[in-house]
């Protein structure tokens, strides 16, 4: 299928129009290249293509979704992908009402952009004109649970100090699942298992040597993680309840934490006591 695709890809960066396509070009798709927004709707006029993926800031701001209306006017079965490296709300709100398939934050992820045209030229889209039905971010969320425990794994090994901890991966990211789980069943209050599992899992980090900076950060990591996977998810999300729906995650996930650091300083505070006990039961 690759052999087939033909992309039009749109940047006035000299050296993302060197290096993209060439990557591009390089998994088996065919790639025309354009540098200015008159350039790209010359040969959008003299050209059929599958996939459009072009910068948003073409010399000036907003370029790009009138390439973008070009094309949907033209061809309107070519799959179009804005490319951004200054993400922002206002503009993806005005990529879904300009209803671009998707929306990319440079530096691209080559993998994931190969994955995604791949996946919706092979007539994964269940809506007309390709359009994803939009979900509330706890469901999609745990829908993707995968990618952001992964990535929150990443970044957890990157922090030298927690890294230094000799653990598993499964150890490291044990609580991640079910927590994603309830996030996605809370109705804005914290359920009695997010409680149990908090208070849990700071018992269990206390004994694997664990301080409270650390679950601090490891809580912070998670929180930026699920926001990155929002902003990048932003056309799959529903937009009006977004915010909202980040408070409340962003709530929840302290409110774990805070659970989580009183019961790592009761167990703690249980140690010492621990050892002095056995220490009068030696003595007896």
């Amino acid at each position: 299928m690759a052999d087939a695709i033909k992309i039009l890809f749109v940047d006035d960066e000299p050296a993302i129009r060197l290096t993209l396509p060439a990557i591009l070009e390089g998994v088996g798709f065919q790639v025309v290249v354009a540098a200015t927004v008159a350039e790209a709707l010359s040969i959008i006029g003299n050209q059929t293509f599958d996939v459009l993926i072009s910068d948003l800031n073409i010399g000036n701001p907003g370029d790009g979704f009138t390439v973008v209306s070009a094309m949907r006017r033209t061809q309107p079965d070519a799959i179009t992908f804005i490319l951004t490296g200054y993400p922002a709300f206002e503009t993806a709100l005005e990529a879904i009402r300009q209803q671009v398939d998707d929306y990319l934050v440079k530096p691209a992820d080559i993998e994931e952009l190969v994955g995604k045209i791949k996946s919706k030229l092979d007539g994964t889209k269940s809506l007309p004109q390709g359009r994803i039905k939009p979900q509330r971010l706890p469901a999609l969320a745990l829908e993707n649970k995968d990618q952001i425990i992964q990535e929150c794994l990443k970044r957890v090994v990157q922090d030298g100090e927690i890294a230094a901890i000799g653990l598993t991966e499964s150890e490291r990211i044990d609580c991640l699942p079910p927590l994603l789980e309830d996030i996605n069943k809370s109705a804005g209050k914290p359920l009695e298992s997010t409680v149990h599992a908090a208070r849990e899992h700071g018992v269990i980090r206390s004994r694997q040597g664990y301080t409270i900076p650390m679950l601090v950060r490891e809580a912070r990591i998670l929180q930026d993680t699920i926001g990155n996977f929002a902003q990048q998810n932003l056309l799959a999300i529903e937009i009006s309840h977004a915010i909202p729906d980040l408070i409340r995650i962003g709530g929840m996930i302290e409110l774990a934490l805070e659970g989580s650091i009183t019961a790592f300083i009761q167990e703690r505070r249980k140690a010492p006591e621990e050892t002095r006990e056995g220490a009068q039961l030696l003595s007896d």
